[in-house]
């Protein structure tokens, strides 16, 4: 660190350290100045960029912004005005007890408290050829600038995978000009996020765009035959590319964290103030299992407003205000060409469940609710934009509708009117007669 760039703030108080610059670390920085002007704030951005945002990587690869649309702050100057001390470098272990964090490039960074924000890492498929030139991820902005510096208009794309991921970066690949063929080993695209009625209407969706989509098969191998790649199939095909994608998923990026003494499950387990179990150690965004607050679980939620939330929650707890979260959120909202789709909550149901399902194939619309008793506990939709956050709301706040379930498994799309009746206007549940 400069020793006058940071004088102003740095004079007295802690040092926080943050590993990881996306969204949940620069708004846990970001929220530590404010609330400790005098402590020291230092960011970690191992990706050797200025911090961006994942969630603006497919607008870049459709073209409709440039590289400093996709920044937390277009500004470079920004975390230095700020008093937030940006370094572009990896951490690669922590050493809890001496409250130190050993960098790449061999330095070390002496810690009061220590957020580890660093998110996911993409899964790599153990398959030969997954090294060869013209094979990518589509993950952080550095893969992004090689799609975009090698895809030309006609290049034949293969894609293995349609999770989330995969199903959000097809417009820029399509806006690109590509010729998309798509794998899916299950069989059903977002299955992580949708019905099977849904996946397929999404599929149909896709289809009808140009994508071709091959279910229950994956790549079982990559050769290179000139500037030709030749994906061979499990079921024996073999498909001509100019470039191949693998989209397989994503695992919370812990190489680091070994030796430290943090627990660790699926992802780091963190309580409600955001701690781990080291002492002064605490986590953040998309590397957390967290309380569910609809199942009570502990369990990842990766998206975007869990982080934020996650990141501003530590924050408040490094410096000593007690403050504890309501639990995650499953949530998901994405854009498939255009089609729009969302899950929330428990959306797969739960044993012994009860649910409405209203499905109209003809114009892409599917709604799906799930029940516990007359408590709304999860949905899915397709096609439905407007009023979703009363859905949220019945969901995360585990209404007993009484008549409204009557009502809802008539008419699904009602799930507005119940919320207004029972959390808006509460004096009209008690009197709500039975709705026909």
């Amino acid at each position: 660190m400069s020793e006058n760039a940071f004088a102003t703030f740095s004079s007295t108080g802690l040092r926080h350290v943050i590993i990881g610059a996306g969204t949940a670390g620069v708004t846990a920085a970001e929220t530590l100045r404010h609330l400790d002007p005098k402590a020291v704030v230092t960011l970690l951005d191992g990706e050797g960029e200025q911090p961006y945002s994942r969630m603006a990587i497919p607008y870049l690869l459709a073209g409709q912004i440039g590289e400093e649309g996709v920044r937390i702050h277009r500004e470079p100057d920004h975390y230095k005005k700020n008093g937030i001390e940006l370094l572009t470098q990896r951490a690669i272990a922590i050493d809890s007890r001496a409250h130190v964090v050993t960098l790449a490039d061999g330095r070390s960074l002496t810690y009061d408290r220590l957020l580890i924000t660093t998110g996911s890492t993409p899964n790599r498929e153990p398959v030969a050829g997954i090294d060869l030139p013209g094979v990518h991820t589509c993950w952080t902005l550095n893969d992004a600038r090689a799609i975009l510096a090698h895809i030309k208009r006609g290049a034949r794309v293969v894609q293995m995978g349609a999770g989330f991921v995969g199903c959000i970066i097809m417009h820029g690949l399509l806006a690109q000009g590509a010729r998309l063929t798509v794998l899916i080993r299950s069989g059903r695209m977002v299955s992580r996020m949708m019905p099977p009625a849904a996946s397929a209407m999404i599929q149909r969706w896709c289809e009808a765009r140009g994508v071709e989509v091959k279910g229950r098969t994956q790549t079982q191998r990559i050769d290179r035959h000139g500037k030709e790649l030749r994906i061979t199939l499990t079921t024996g095909e073999v498909l001509p590319a100019d470039m191949y994608l693998s989209v397989v998923g994503v695992t919370p990026t812990l190489d680091f964290v070994q030796g430290s003494g943090i627990d660790i499950d699926t992802g780091i387990v963190v309580d409600e103030r955001m701690r781990t179990n080291v002492p002064d150690i605490y986590a953040a965004g998309d590397v957390v299992e967290a309380r569910d607050c609809v199942s009570g679980r502990s369990q990842i939620n990766a998206i975007q407003p869990n982080a934020v939330e996650q990141g501003r929650l530590a924050a408040h707890n490094m410096v000593g205000q007690t403050t504890e979260s309501a639990g995650s959120f499953a949530c998901n909202v994405l854009d498939t060409l255009g089609l729009i789709s969302s899950s929330f909550g428990q959306w797969a149901g739960i044993p012994g469940g009860d649910s409405a399902v209203l499905e109209d194939g003809g114009h892409f619309r599917y709604l799906n609710l799930q029940f516990k008793e007359d408590i709304l506990v999860g949905a899915s939709c397709i096609g439905y934009t407007e009023h979703i956050g009363a859905m949220r709301g019945l969901i995360v706040g585990q209404h007993r509708l009484g008549h409204w379930k009557d009502a809802l498994k008539e008419n699904p799309t009602r799930f507005a009117d119940a919320y207004i009746a029972l959390v808006e206007h509460r004096d009209l549940y008690s009197h709500a007669a039975p709705l026909a």
